[in-house]
């Protein structure tokens, strides 16, 4: 066989590994900004593979089973995915409320408070409850970041386009050069801080579209406390991503 012609082992989508005796499905993902192998585990997806863009399979098999030790212990520690159903509960603003169906098939999710505990009061079916709730916490979400994007849009002295709530899996927020800025709907669950600091860091973008040290500067020009919310969404983030997914 002239080996000058064999071919490269095509890189697939996904494998499988085992971890403690179970079948662990990985994705597989070849980033073009990558510069090593890297495995992680986001927030609501399973665990990810990257592969810079010349990263042969070999090694990334390789890689992975030399970590598979670190990803056994995260995977046990990997926040379950919170439900919105009648008994459960579910952060509002940073405060554990407890969702109760009302049973009554009109109305609008309220606030309150039941034998001394916050509630949240959600109207409609069991089966529709869940999407009853996501939808009144993204109106209440696209209320709180409005004011804030304004807020550092002005200290900033530029100009935002539009302001959309989204359900990303691992992104709190992203802003293009036009002005477009979509913000993470689950932000509203985490405490007031945290969503000014997002703002400020997506608005910060219309001066500075990187991560360059004069970008963090001009987030820290328009809230000095930034490092309060950086530093919550570090320790609390992929706990905050597993409600509602």
């Amino acid at each position: 066989m002239n080996l000058l012609f064999r071919t490269k082992p095509k890189i697939p989508s996904s494998t499988i590994i085992d971890i403690d005796g179970v079948p662990t499905s990985i994705i597989v993902r070849v980033n073009a900004r990558a510069r090593s192998y890297r495995l992680s585990l986001p927030h609501t997806k399973g665990p990810v593979l990257t592969l810079p863009p010349h990263g042969k399979w070999a090694e990334a098999e390789a890689f992975l089973h030399r970590h598979r030790p670190w990803l056994a212990a995260r995977i046990n520690r990997a926040p379950q995915a919170g439900r919105f159903a009648h008994g459960g509960q579910v952060p509002l603003r940073g405060v554990e409320h407890r969702i109760v169906g009302t049973g009554k098939v009109r109305g609008r999710v309220q606030t309150g408070e039941i034998d001394g505990v916050p509630a949240l009061f959600v109207p409609g079916e069991p089966a529709h409850q869940a999407r009853r709730l996501t939808d009144w916490f993204k109106e209440q979400a696209a209320i709180e970041l409005a004011a804030r994007t304004a807020q550092h849009a002005s200290a900033l002295g530029v100009s935002v386009k539009s302001i959309r709530m989204r359900s990303q899996a691992s992104r709190w927020g992203s802003c293009s050069s036009s002005g477009n800025i979509n913000y993470n709907w689950r932000l509203i669950l985490a405490p007031p801080f945290v969503l000014d600091y997002v703002a400020a860091h997506e608005v910060a973008h219309l001066v500075e579209m990187n991560h360059s040290a004069a970008f963090w500067e001009t987030v820290r020009r328009t809230l000095p406390e930034m490092d309060r919310g950086r530093a919550w969404l570090k320790a609390h983030g992929r706990q905050l991503m597993a409600h509602g997914a």
